[in-house]
């Protein structure tokens, strides 16, 4: 009689943007053009929209005070966060803007445990890429940044409270849990809260990539590597 093997007790939590496929591309260079149109025109006197250096600093403040833009523009300046994602997630050709690994619901097929999609993009936006990649059926579950809440309140990546809450809700032991990212500040909060932690950095342009730090289990250019290299989670697991 075959000998049944256990359910890995590992739930892999990834990133998208970056992550599962190249948002610096086409996507990220569109989402930045849509979101300093939109606040430009939300800091603007209602006839003229706000300047690029304004607009820039703007950005610059919110995303180092928050570790998102969004969370920014809803406190100071009323914005509605729907409002803010619909704007910032609008394109004209999508699927030829995707830029991914061949092979990679295969790879993500050989990985032990659960997968849960954590992205703080909007779930229309990442639904529909999930969809392009083929990756949408073979995920246990899809948090988008509208999920995001504490207590009523956004609070997406790097949000330590979120994912505190994420663990108890699911009953998730912090240590079987790791966070698939290409963002050091995302990876650093998941190291605190006791996750295991790999950064990506084959999507990330040179000049932007930061060296791995001690908040960084394994540093892997791509997800191509993990089944592999899953070893070393399941051993300590």
């Amino acid at each position: 009689m075959k000998r049944r093997v256990p359910p890995s007790p590992l739930v892999w939590l990834f990133d998208l943007d970056n992550t599962l496929h190249n948002a610096s591309h086409a996507i990220f260079p569109a989402i930045n053009r849509n979101m300093n149109a939109y606040i430009a025109k939300v800091l603007g006197d209602g006839l003229h929209p706000a300047d690029e250096a304004t607009v820039n600093a703007v950005r610059q403040d919110y995303y180092q005070r928050y570790g998102i833009t969004m969370l920014g523009m809803v406190r100071h300046h009323g914005v509605k966060a729907e409002d803010f994602l619909q704007e910032a997630h609008t394109f004209e050709d999508l699927p030829q803007m995707i830029r991914a690994q061949r092979g990679l619901l295969r790879l993500l097929r050989q990985l032990p445990g659960k997968k849960i999609l954590l992205t703080n993009a909007p779930r229309d936006y990442s639904q529909r890429v999930m969809r392009h990649l083929g990756l949408h059926r073979h995920f246990d579950g899809h948090i988008s940044v509208e999920e995001m809440r504490v207590h009523g309140k956004l609070q997406p990546k790097p949000s330590r409270a979120y994912l505190r809450k994420l663990l108890a809700m699911h009953g998730w032991t912090p240590e079987n849990c790791i966070l698939v990212e290409d963002s050091l500040d995302n990876l650093r909060a998941a190291k605190t809260v006791g996750l295991r932690t790999v950064l990506v950095n084959a999507y990330t342009p040179a000049h932007l990539r930061q060296r791995p730090a001690a908040c960084v289990d394994i540093c892997a250019k791509s997800v191509a590597t993990l089944p592999r290299r899953s070893r070393q989670f399941l051993s300590s697991s």
